[in-house]
């Protein structure tokens, strides 16, 4: 069975350094990098390469940048729901959450999207995340780490503690569509002063691990789908372009599939 990998990007823009407390004018500033470098560069590098990829845009970033996100509407790509401006629904109140995702659902709406697909912005979820996705008609989700290869049905009203072991909920009515920090360039690649994160990996590094996970999959889990997370003003510096460029490059080799995550869950059965 072919492999497929999904390339997707999360275009936070300034959205991701708002969440700081005090953001910088600096800051910011690296956040504008995706736009202004990050997403043309991607953009030329996937009609290139005649690749489908799926972005993750802010309401934030999509009234903030208009013109780099209808030239990703106009190249095909999908755009799917990360929020209006970066906020981490585990920290929000259900009201707060639900506003929240209603209002990044309308800016959507204005450029012409109903969005399938939602990844949450810090790839962490409240209890009330995927009853709101559900109500919304959401396709899928990715944010979660419980499968590497295979996508699964979430479950909603897990209960667990230190004293009482793992009693499950339902299944949602919705898929997931796996991601990990692994495949993200975020945590290998993004410097912070505080709170500080070295980042600053070598590209090489970071390709033996991707490439590993994609050659694991392609040996031994037949009809696997791998998902490879990135930020334009992360993976869009040159060097790590060519990284990126090598990547697409040994799964072509190897046969692999390029897909939009909605493509992925719309041939999975319709969940119940």
């Amino acid at each position: 069975m072919t492999s497929t990998v999904c390339l997707t990007f999360d275009f936070d823009a300034l959205s991701v350094w708002l969440a700081y407390d005090e953001p910088t004018p600096a800051m910011l500033w690296r956040g504008e990098y995706g736009a202004r470098v990050g997403v043309p560069r991607i953009l030329a590098f996937l009609e290139r390469e005649r690749l489908p990829a799926t972005f993750f845009v802010p309401g934030h970033t999509i009234e903030s940048f208009p013109a780099e996100t209808d030239a990703i509407l106009a190249a095909g790509h999908e755009i799917a729901h990360h929020s209006w401006a970066h906020v981490d629904p585990s920290g929000q109140t259900e009201a707060e959450e639900r506003a929240d995702l209603e209002r990044a659902l309308a800016t959507l709406e204005r450029i012409g999207v109903r969005p399938d697909g939602f990844r949450s912005p810090s790839a962490d979820l409240s209890p009330h995340t995927l009853e709101l996705l559900e109500e919304h008609g959401f396709l899928y989700d990715s944010s979660l780490m419980a499968d590497d290869y295979r996508p699964f049905r979430p479950r909603i009203g897990d209960r667990v503690s230190r004293q009482e072991p793992l009693e499950q909920g339902r299944e949602a009515r919705l898929w997931e569509l796996p991601m990990c920090f692994e495949l993200d360039d975020w945590p290998h690649f993004q410097f912070a002063f505080s709170p500080y994160r070295h980042g600053l990996a070598a590209p090489s590094t970071v390709l033996e691990i991707w490439q590993g996970e994609f050659d694991w999959m392609h040996e031994r889990e037949g009809g696997g789908v791998l998902t490879v997370c990135t930020h334009p003003q992360v993976i869009g510096r040159g060097h790590r372009m060519a990284m990126l460029e090598r990547f697409v490059g040994h799964c072509r080799d190897a046969g692999a599939g390029f897909e939009r995550l909605v493509d992925v869950a719309r041939r999975l059965p319709e969940p119940r």
